[in-house]
């Protein structure tokens, strides 16, 4: 019996088999930052998936960072994932949409009237961003005042209640890879000294309230948190990770959240300067729940994962992106397609809704 095909509870949901589809940024989106008819053909494709975790989708105008990418703060993009919803439903699949803001991780040239991106401190990322028109160095953002928290918490709830409007399944909170709520998280991007920075418990405090917002919309057994306790994606650092970490799951478990989605580091983090040695596997004792990770899985891997009891489930990224059947070809030890990079963050359906199914 494999355990990746074992059905498994996630919160309110009882799924089939524990391949999930991780979340994948594919800068697709139409005008207005609206998913479209191609968005809407993409995901069914890949409905056999145990959850799809959608691709990051920012909850607000000052949320976005990269083109093309997904909204869910206008009436416009709620009709937009109406149709990713209903076409994913067709086909019998469940999806959830994740919150994001991208916080630093921005530059003018994305924010309204050309203002300044926020983080919890003023301090500039390493890096470039694309602007439109040319790759520019990211910017020293604004440092929000702590009376502005709340608004931004609203807008996560905004995101939220928009969310159960166009049909999804439940919502993911986007705590990782460097985004706002992980640049609270971390002392190398935090050096508030208010109620949100300083000890662990106040660099947490936004994401557990944010969790808990969208919790009061949706149910705790419709929500989930992502988190990446190793990445220095987006140039993120912290002095004890394992500490940070080990305080958020455990407060995460209390909440008892659908499932917590934790990342492992990968060869290619470590190569980049990440260090192994606080992921799921060494988390996983702080969190009671469903716990899925994801991180550059082949199916044994998974396999071996779940038995070891680190993880109840898989999120698969590039495997999915090129692979819409990768259920059905993980479980017969099919081929699978080979993705083509050149088509991860363009335009159209090549690269997109055009690889095969397996015959």
């Amino acid at each position: 019996m494999s355990l990746l095909f074992s059905p498994l509870k996630v919160g309110a949901l009882t799924i089939p088999h524990r391949v999930l589809m991780a979340p994948l940024t594919r800068t697709r989106a139409g005008e207005g930052n609206v998913p479209t008819d191609l968005n809407a053909e993409y995901y069914a494709q890949r409905a056999s998936a145990g959850i799809i975790i959608s691709e990051a989708t920012t909850v607000s105008a000052h949320g976005h960072g990269y083109p093309n990418t997904p909204g869910i703060y206008t009436e416009a993009q709620v009709a937009g994932w109406k149709k990713v919803t209903s076409a994913v439903h067709a086909q019998g699949g469940k999806i959830f949409l994740q919150l994001w803001h991208v916080g630093r991780i921005s530059h003018p040239a994305y924010q309204p009237n050309g203002e300044l991106p926020i983080a919890p401190s003023a301090i500039q990322p390493k890096g470039q961003v694309w602007t439109g028109k040319e790759m520019a160095d990211y910017v020293v953002p604004r440092a929000l005042k702590t009376e502005e928290i709340p608004g931004v918490v609203a807008e996560y709830v905004r995101g939220a209640r928009l969310a159960k409007e166009a049909g999804f399944d439940g919502v993911e909170i986007h705590g990782a890879n460097g985004y706002l709520l992980d640049q609270f998280l971390r002392d190398g991007s935090n050096t508030r000294t208010d109620n949100y920075g300083g000890s662990v418990e106040n660099r947490a405090r936004l994401l557990l309230e944010v969790t808990g917002a969208v919790i009061s919309i949706w149910g705790a057994d419709r929500v989930g948190v992502r988190l990446s306790p190793g990445g220095i994606f987006n140039d993120m650092h912290d002095s004890n990770p394992q500490r940070t970490f080990s305080y958020v799951l455990g407060e995460l478990s209390k909440l008892e959240i659908a499932y917590a989605h934790v990342t492992r580091v990968t060869a290619q983090d470590v190569a980049h300067g990440a260090k192994d040695g606080v992921g799921p596997k060494e988390l996983r004792h702080c969190f009671k729940g469903v716990m899925i990770t994801a991180g550059g899985f082949d199916r044994a891997q998974g396999e071996q994962a779940i038995k070891d009891g680190w993880a109840d489930a898989i999120a698969y990224g590039v495997p999915f992106l090129a692979n819409p059947d990768l259920p059905h070809r993980l479980e017969k030890n099919l081929a699978l397609n080979a993705p083509d990079e050149s088509t991860f963050y363009a335009a159209g359906p090549k690269g997109y809704t055009d690889y095969p199914f397996a015959q």
